[in-house]
């Protein structure tokens, strides 16, 4: 550990013991930073000033010139009336817009520590997250405040930006000179990103200035190969690592530009690709299948680089976008406590139902539950390591998710021989029935390829003679009456029968939370009470 820049120690303080930490790994020449860095600096001062780089629907497009004045300004403020020094953790929250993205750059370029927020979180969500970083103050969009006022945290300074009044955040006078970033070290904690688990008490992933650059300088680098004329765009809001990745960090890093949208839905992002002619897109297995409903009548062209994670993608959306658009969707598996994505495949590597191979940078094997590697076409734990890796915020979970050096992401894979890893399911998914082991996304995957199917969740019910038995939850195209029989006996012609479920339910919805991933654990609950 190096010399800290951190007058607020609080993170440092709580950052697992060293010997909790797994092996992190430097291998490529771009991940041997400087001991001495600040991540913003690195994002903002590479680009040409007059360059875009970031775009609105409507609004005007900020260049870097602009960027760098608007976040220098946020950062006076911040260290002058706001009173935050650095290592205080700010809250930032609000839809995704180029003031939130200057917000979170400023916050890290006056040392301080990011903990961004999704918009769509409660008061009681809210007063957790701050008691658990110790949060002082709060920069939030006026049109977001309502419930963190509500939250009622003692303490908490909040700030609004985009109002009216005076003490707003854009209409105080600041200092219109160049902000003098502070000196952070290169492993000092620069974002708390809290896990979007749907149980249990959240977890703070503590995350490092190099962190951020070496998401950019593996995944982005390496798989997506972005030039400084890309587009980016997505649904991921920047409370969650996929979208502060590939909306902000990966375009800062490339010298790109980013179209910020508040509203992200699969109606709003067909235009927008069309009107802005975006080239890299972020979202959902989910939206993706949502657009080809969508695509006639617009303008796809521009787009050379669709990126899917969060979620498993199945195989039928991966082949209809590619049939409809002659797109390959780079398919990925991150996580909040490696910060972005570390197995994927871009172009012609691309391998419909692989998630792909290690991103450069990165390893991985899949382990039995005592850590030793399994044959190659055996299921087991996906275990991980880089030059990222968990490092929880004073939590005990630390030593399940980090044993004997490797991140275990809660995934069981497998890996095949020629080192491709094909993804079976989580973890906590497998369903065991009859003392057979089925994977519910290999029925999921298969049931959507069912012309009225939309969307399906695939679960296990607790079943007294069974101990398990499979239940599909199910969304039928519009217009199409449930006919139980003969999904099931279109499943019977492609799956072993003891895979198929035993049971049908009819939804007009699958639960999900803000940010797309589906909370299957209410679907399991639901099952315990029938």
């Amino acid at each position: 550990m190096h010399l800290s820049a951190h007058v607020d120690t609080f993170a440092r303080d709580h950052l697992p013991p060293p010997h909790e930490w797994p092996e992190l790994r430097f291998d490529l020449p771009e991940l041997r930073y400087p001991d001495r860095m600040n991540c913003a600096v690195e994002l903002l001062d590479h680009a040409e000033p007059d360059r875009p780089a970031f775009r609105t629907p409507a609004g005007p497009t900020w260049s870097y010139a602009e960027l760098r004045a608007r976040v220098d300004r946020i950062a006076h403020l911040l260290t002058g009336p706001l009173g935050v020094v650095p290592g205080n953790r700010v809250l930032l929250r609000g839809p995704t817009t180029p003031h939130l993205a200057a917000c979170w750059l400023a916050v890290l370029k006056a040392g301080a520590i990011a903990v961004t927020v999704l918009a769509q979180q409660r008061p009681p969500e809210l007063a957790a997250l701050c008691a658990i970083a110790r949060v002082g103050h709060a920069l939030c969009d006026v049109r977001a405040v309502d419930d963190l006022a509500k939250a009622a945290i003692p303490g908490l300074r909040v700030t609004t930006y985009g109002g009216d009044a005076p003490e707003d955040l854009l209409r105080r006078p600041a200092p219109s000179t160049p902000y003098p970033a502070v000196d952070t070290a290169a492993d000092d904690v620069a974002l708390i990103a809290f896990t979007s688990g749907t149980t249990g008490r959240p977890k703070g992933c503590m995350h490092f200035h190099r962190d951020v650059l070496a998401i950019a300088d593996t995944f982005s680098k390496h798989v997506l190969r972005p030039h400084e004329d890309d587009v980016f765009t997505g649904s991921p809001p920047l409370g969650f690592t996929f979208g502060l990745g590939g909306l902000v960090v990966f375009p800062l890093r490339a010298g790109a530009s980013a179209l910020l949208l508040e509203q992200a839905g699969p109606r709003q992002l067909l235009p927008a690709i069309a009107e802005h002619r975006v080239s890299v897109l972020f979202t959902a297995p989910t939206a993706y299948r949502a657009m080809l409903a969508h695509l006639e009548g617009h303008d796809v062209s521009s787009l050379r680089r669709c990126v899917s994670a969060g979620e498993n993608l199945p195989v039928a959306t991966w082949r209809t976008w590619h049939d409809r658009t002659g797109l390959g969707i780079i398919n990925g598996i991150g996580a909040t406590e490696l910060l972005h994505i570390f197995l994927s495949a871009a172009d012609e590597r691309i391998r419909p139902g692989r998630t792909g191979v290690p991103v450069p940078g990165w390893q991985a094997r899949v382990q039995d539950a005592d850590g030793r590697p399994v044959p190659d076409g055996e299921p087991g734990l996906l275990a991980v390591r880089g030059p990222v890796g968990c490092r929880y915020l004073a939590d005990p979970r630390q030593r399940e998710y980090v044993r004997g050096g490797w991140n275990i992401t809660g995934d069981t894979y497998v890996r095949e021989a020629d080192g491709w890893f094909r993804y079976v399911a989580r973890a906590d998914d497998m369903i065991i029935s009859a003392g057979y082991n089925i994977a519910g996304p290999e029925v999921e995957d298969t049931l959507l390829r069912h012309p009225d199917v939309a969307e399906t969740a695939v679960v296990g019910r607790p079943d007294e003679l069974r101990g398990q038995v499979v239940v599909a939850y199910t969304v039928l195209r519009p217009g199409v009456a449930p006919d139980p029989e003969a999904l099931r006996a279109f499943l019977l012609g492609e799956l072993a029968p003891y895979k198929c479920p035993r049971e049908f339910v009819f939804l007009d919805a699958l639960p999900r939370t803000a940010t797309g991933k589906l909370q299957r654990f209410l679907l399991r609950t639901q099952g315990d009470q029938q």
